[in-house]
C-alpha cells in the first residue's frame, strides 16, 4: 500500500508550466510544457483519424503531442498541437538510404522538419521492447505514411527500425549529435529517450556530458513496464529497468553529477520526463517524488480516443480505428469528437494533480520531493520514497567528488572493477 503524506497547511496553487531548456544558453526557444503529455506513438501504428484527435485534443488544452518515430505527419501538423519530435533509429522524416540499404540522418530534411516541433527527442530506446528495434508491416504502408516516413510508394517490403542508430557509437559522438540538433533546428531543446538498462552506461554518458560541456536539456526516462500491442511479449514483460527504479537513477546521478537541483528542480541544467503507465494524479504525483518534471503517457490517452486493448495493434484490424489504416475501421474514430474527450482527460488528471501537490503543502511542482510518497514494506513497517530509493539521499555535485550513497558511487567509477548491474 502506498500513498502520500500530506500537511496540516494545504497550499493554493495557479498553472504549473515546466521550462524546458531555459537553463541552457545554447537554447534560443525554451518550451513551456505542462505537466502531462502524450508519449510518442508514431502515425503509421495509430490511424490518421487518431493523431488528428490527439493533436486537435493537445491543442484545445495546451499540451504537447509527441510524434514517435514515424516522422512529423500531416495529422500532426493539422491538429495544431505543440509536437515534440521524437527521432528514431531510421531517422524518418530526417533520413534516407545508404549504399547497403542503411538508413543515414540528413541534415537537409531534418531542417525542413523541425520548423514545425517545438522539441527534439532522440530515441536510444524504450520500454516496450528496448534495444530491438521496431517493424510496421508493409500492408499497414498507405501512400500518407510513405509520405511522413519519406518512403518512396508503393513500398515493397515491411518497414524497419534498426536496434541502434547509425549517426554515433559512444558518448561523445552522442553527445556530438545532440549538438548537431540543436544547432540545425535554430536552437531549440534537443533530448533523449531511453529505458535503463546497464547503469553504468547511463554514468559513463554524464561523465561526457561533464568533459565536453554539451548536454541535453531533457531525458525522458521510458519503464520497462511500458507496452505496446506490437512488441516481443518476452521484451515488454522481461527486459528494461520499471520506471522508479529508472527514474530515481538517472534524478540521483544527474543529481550527484550537477546538472539537476534537488531543492528548486526548477534550476536544473536537465529537465526529466517520466514516461510510463501514468493515469492518476497521484500516478503524476509518484513519478515527480522520484525525480521528475514532467510526465508523459500514451495507453491512458488512448482510453480517452476508446482504446479497448483488443491486441489487434499489428494486425490492420483494429475494431476501434485507433491502429488501423483500413478506410472502414479508420471511418469509426471521429476526430472531432475524441479531440474533446482527450482535452477533457487531460484536463481533469492535471486538475487531480495540482490538487494532491496542494494537500502535500508544496508551493511549486519544483518543490515536491521522495519524502512525500510513503510505501508500507511489511507489518508495521513503512519507508518513504527516499529511505526505500537510497540513491535519492545524493547531494548535489557530491558525485563529482568521490563520494555519495554506496551504489550510486560504484556505478559513478567506472575505474573500480565493481560491475553494478542493478539500479
Amino acid at each position: 500500500y502506498e500513498w502520500v503524506n500530506h500537511s496540516m497547511y494545504p497550499t493554493k496553487l495557479g498553472q504549473q508550466r515546466v521550462m524546458i531548456g531555459a537553463n541552457n544558453p545554447k537554447v534560443k526557444h525554451p518550451y513551456s510544457s505542462s505537466l502531462f503529455n502524450i508519449s510518442a506513438m508514431s502515425y503509421g501504428a495509430l490511424s490518421g483519424n487518431a493523431i488528428l484527435a490527439l493533436s486537435s485534443g493537445a491543442k484545445i488544452g495546451g499540451f504537447s503531442h509527441n510524434t514517435g518515430e514515424g516522422g512529423v505527419s500531416r495529422f500532426h501538423k493539422e491538429g495544431g498541437a505543440d509536437l515534440v519530435w521524437n527521432l528514431g533509429t531510421a531517422y524518418f522524416g530526417a533520413g534516407k538510404f545508404g549504399e547497403n540499404g542503411e538508413r543515414l540522418f540528413c541534415p537537409e530534411t531534418f531542417v525542413e522538419s523541425a520548423q514545425h516541433v517545438k522539441m527534439i527527442e532522440i530515441k536510444l530506446s524504450q520500454g516496450a521492447k528496448p534495444a530491438h528495434g521496431g517493424m510496421l508491416p508493409k500492408e499497414k504502408i498507405t501512400p500518407l505514411i510513405a509520405e511522413a516516413r519519406m518512403l518512396e510508394y508503393p513500398v515493397e517490403h515491411d518497414c524497419n527500425s534498426p536496434p541502434r542508430h547509425s549517426s554515433f557509437s559512444n558518448p561523445k559522438e552522442l553527445c556530438a549529435f545532440i549538438e548537431q540538433l540543436r544547432d540545425l533546428s535554430g536552437g531549440k531543446p534537443v533530448g533523449f529517450k531511453l529505458c535503463v538498462g546497464q547503469p553504468e552506461e547511463f554514468t559513463e554518458l554524464v561523465h561526457t556530458f561533464i568533459e565536453t560541456g554539451i548536454y541535453p536539456d531533457f531525458i525522458t526516462v521510458d519503464g520497462g513496464e511500458g507496452g505496446t500491442g506490437a512488441a516481443p511479449p518476452e521484451f515488454s514483460n522481461s527486459i528494461g529497468t520499471p520506471l522508479p527504479e529508472a527514474l530515481s537513477f538517472v534524478h540521483a546521478v544527474l543529481v550527484g553529477s550537477g546538472f539537476r537541483d534537488p531543492v528548486d528542480k526548477s534550476k536544473s541544467k536537465i529537465a526529466l520526463i517520466a514516461s510510463g503507465k501514468h493515469l492518476t494524479g497521484v500516478s503524476l504525483f509518484k513519478s515527480f517524488c522520484l525525480g521528475a518534471d514532467v510526465a508523459n503517457a500514451a495507453r491512458s490517452f488512448l482510453f480517452s480516443l476508446g482504446c479497448i486493448q483488443a491486441l489487434k495493434c499489428n494486425t490492420n484490424t483494429c475494431p476501434t480505428g485507433i491502429t488501423t489504416s483500413d478506410p472502414e475501421l479508420e471511418w469509426g474514430l471521429d476526430p472531432m469528437t475524441k479531440q474533446v474527450r482527450v482535452a477533457a482527460f487531460h484536463k481533469k488528471t492535471v486538475h487531480v494533480a495540482t490538487e494532491v501537490m496542494e494537500a502535500a503543502g508544496v508551493k511549486s511542482w519544483s518543490e515536491i520531493h521522495p519524502a512525500l510518497f510513503v510505501k508500507r514494506t511489511g507489518i508495521g513497517r513503512s519507508r518513504d520514497y527516499r529511505e526505500i530509493f537510497e540513491h535519492l539521499q545524493v547531494k548535489q555535485g557530491e558525485l563529482i567528488e568521490g563520494t555519495g550513497p554506496k551504489r550510486l558511487v560504484e556505478a559513478w567509477d567506472l575505474n573500480d572493477g565493481i560491475i553494478n548491474r542493478v539500479v
